[in-house]
């Protein structure tokens, strides 16, 4: 409950809110934010390869496992659009927030608790679906705080958060994995709901501006009909975007699993130690780099960093192919935070800038998240049988000239999204 002089001070915010269209977050709201990130990353890292390795130790056949992990991934692609468009349409996107992180908590605990096929099934669902609605929510509740003024920025702040909490949590997760059980791993994404739930509700409900995200319409009038949703999929931008999101997870999604399976092969001993650390080092990295690229988003446009993203995305192709000790293969891996960072900040960013005056956000969010969907599903696909027929130079180079037309994609038809006048 807010106090006499917490309650001033949302009055204060509210008038200047209305005095110069400037939103103004209480430093609470912002703290609150940056540890829900935080800790559903942390929630979100337990069904990584965590759930292959639990489920193997449980002496689960290698077809089951495959099975359950592949029907994950195509509700996870199905469910992108409807969850953007639940946040478009929910009363409460704090409240959305709340019982999209409750839904994964409950199914990491149920994964751990009664490891059979129905409920391991069940609570992979309902992580995918929980998980397409609390991305955009997380989105929508950010520019809901700062406004689009500041969005770059905050979203920087997020990808760094998200990071920080996604390395301690691989870190700490492999340690309870290695000293306790594989089990264990699932109790502690479980537990990390409960913090995450009270920094979620450290964010003031009245500094939430539903109609923000919306370009200031009441998103309670909006409704999700055909003829609303037009506006949107005409959006020569958007789908600009999505295709320019398609083709960096295309060249990019089976880039790390083909690395660990070409580490495997030539250090097995160290193999483990190696893959770790090309995972968990990177995380830091996108922390450390993540806020100048929000900032440097809004000095330069959005463009040039795209373009900055799949340069370095194909020259790890190219290296990657080239390089033949592990330790410089997982330097190589580094590589990656560079990218990562910058569409990090740059997908709800730029999807921000082009669906202004659409009054859909949340749903473009969706159509973005099945372009990326898409691609990392078909890159997996082509580099398992590039690598089988032709080994696996050739399935690198083959990925590395994904992102260079990725490259030449951007450079040549993906306009600024910036909106004019928006630079520092």
């Amino acid at each position: 409950m807010l106090n006499d002089a917490s309650g001033a001070d949302a009055l204060s915010d509210q008038g200047r809110l209305i005095r110069d269209g400037s939103p103004s977050p209480s430093r609470a709201s912002q703290r609150g934010l940056d540890g829900f990130v935080f800790f559903a990353a942390d929630v979100q890292t337990g069904f990584g390869a965590f759930v292959a390795v639990y489920l193997t130790t449980q002496k689960w056949p290698q077809v089951d496992i495959g099975l359950i992990l592949t029907i994950g991934s195509l509700v996870s692609l199905a469910s992108q659009i409807p969850g953007g468009a639940i946040i478009d349409v929910a009363r409460s996107t704090r409240r959305a927030a709340a019982l999209a992180i409750i839904a994964i908590g409950a199914s990491a605990f149920a994964i751990a608790a009664w490891p059979i096929f129905a409920m391991v099934l069940a609570s992979r669902l309902v992580h995918a679906i929980a998980s397409s609605v609390l991305a955009p929510a997380i989105a929508a509740i950010s520019l809901s705080l700062v406004g689009r003024d500041a969005i770059s920025q905050r979203l920087g702040r997020n990808a760094s958060f998200a990071s920080i909490g996604s390395g301690l949590a691989a870190a700490g997760m492999g340690a309870c994995g290695y000293y306790l059980s594989s089990r264990a791993v699932f109790f502690v994404a479980a537990a990390m709901v409960a913090p995450a739930l009270i920094a979620l509700y450290r964010i003031r409900a009245h500094e939430i501006d539903p109609a923000r995200p919306h370009g200031g319409r009441n998103k309670h009038n909006l409704g999700v009909s055909a003829s609303g949703l037009h506006p949107l999929f005409a959006n020569r931008p958007l789908r600009l975007f999505a295709g320019c999101a398609f083709l960096f997870c295309l060249a990019n999604a089976a880039m790390l699993p083909l690395a660990a399976s070409m580490l495997t092969l030539r250090s097995s001993q160290s193999a483990t130690i190696l893959v770790a650390t090309s995972i968990v080092v990177p995380q830091f990295i996108v922390a450390a780099l993540s806020p100048g690229v929000g900032r440097k988003a809004q000095q330069w446009g959005r463009r040039p960093l795209l373009v900055l993203a799949f340069g370095v995305l194909s020259i790890r192709g190219v290296l990657f192919a080239l390089v033949v000790n592990p330790e410089l293969l997982v330097a190589v891996q580094f590589l990656d935070a560079i990218s990562a960072a910058v569409l990090g900040v740059l997908v709800p960013l730029t999807v921000a800038d082009v669906s202004r005056g659409t009054g859909h956000f949340n749903l473009a969010q969706g159509v973005i998240g099945c372009a990326v969907g898409i691609g990392a599903a078909v890159s997996t696909a082509i580099v398992g049988y590039l690598n089988d027929r032709f080994g696996s130079q050739t399935a690198f180079v083959t990925l590395a000239c994904i992102a260079a037309f990725g490259f030449a994609f951007v450079w040549m038809v993906m306009p600024e999204t910036r909106p004019r006048g928006n630079s520092n």
